[in-house]
């Protein structure tokens, strides 16, 4: 039982999905009504103009005293709501405006019921598993990934060698379009599309997927969360240099060359995800897929 109800709330809002904010606007006073404190979240300008469109991350000020996040399109706002509240402990609710929705549980038509029941105190916080990634050669960057962290070539059209270490010793080498890194709640996005196994989201387990390998053999490869993979990528035909993107939860991360290493392993943090309903994994996958 929780020592005290919610009462600082943020909405954040994929505005292509609700563009007249209607049914933010309904979540505010739904909540305002009830005495709490509710803000919409205001998304800053990219700094750099330049950047490719899949590079830009809509990024908020985050109230300090922000206790939920209600978040309102489909699983890519959630992931990207995830990036701005990581560091802050604060758990987000999703309101489906999207397809799937893994990740946004509540339809729209439910919503008052499920505010209702937010407000009461009535639902269950689950801990998410999130993924730390650091190019550990060249020009050193990191990043988190709430669903994958993808390696993949870039226009060229050809594949690329990846080697694959775990905790430094050789797993194997994929020849292939990519290869996929994937925590279990990201098992049902580009891993499941990928032809990957699905896994229960509260699992602690890693999953490395290639993406259309050059071989009849290669399959997707489960290992436990204790484990550190290292992605290499090794020279083309002719040791020719290749050339490959790093991709962090859908959005663009860094480039690499041959040579270069990327190191992944779970991460400290986890991110907190509200669910309202006791509802299994089996069933979830019962009502998205068949």
């Amino acid at each position: 039982m929780r020592l005290s109800l919610m009462n600082h709330f943020l909405i954040f809002t994929n505005k292509s999905k609700d563009k007249d904010l209607e049914l933010t606007h309904k979540v505010k006073d739904f909540l305002e009504a009830h005495g709490k404190v509710c803000q919409i979240a205001q998304f800053e300008e990219p700094g750099n103009k330049t950047l490719r469109p899949d590079a830009v991350m809509f990024k908020t000020q985050v109230p300090p005293d922000t206790e939920c996040c209600i978040v309102l399109g489909g699983d890519g706002t959630m992931l990207q709501a995830a990036v701005n509240v990581r560091d802050m402990d604060i758990p987000l609710l999703g309101i489906n405006l999207g397809t799937m929705g893994y990740l946004t549980e509540i339809d729209k038509n439910h919503i008052n019921e499920a505010l209702q029941r937010l407000i009461s105190d009535d639902y269950v916080i689950e801990e998410r598993m999130l993924l730390s990634g650091t190019k550990i050669t060249g020009e050193r960057k990191e990043f988190t990934a709430l669903n994958d962290i993808v390696i993949a070539r870039k226009a060229a059209v050809q594949i690329i060698k990846l080697v694959v270490y775990v905790d430094n010793r050789l797993l194997t080498t994929y020849l292939a379009d990519g290869v996929i890194i994937s925590t279990p709640t990201g098992s049902t996005g580009y891993n499941m599309s990928a032809g990957g196994p699905l896994v229960a989201p509260q699992s602690n387990t890693i999953v490395i997927t290639p993406i259309c390998p050059h071989s009849l053999t290669n399959r997707s490869i489960v290992l436990p969360a204790t484990e550190t993979v290292t992605i290499e990528l090794g020279a083309g035909k002719a040791d020719r240099i290749q050339e490959a993107e790093a991709s962090i939860d859908g959005h663009y991360g860094t480039s690499i060359a041959t040579g270069d290493r990327i190191e992944i392993r779970k991460a400290a943090k986890t991110s907190k995800i509200l669910r309202m309903n006791q509802v299994s994994f089996v069933e979830i996958l019962n009502q998205k897929l068949l």
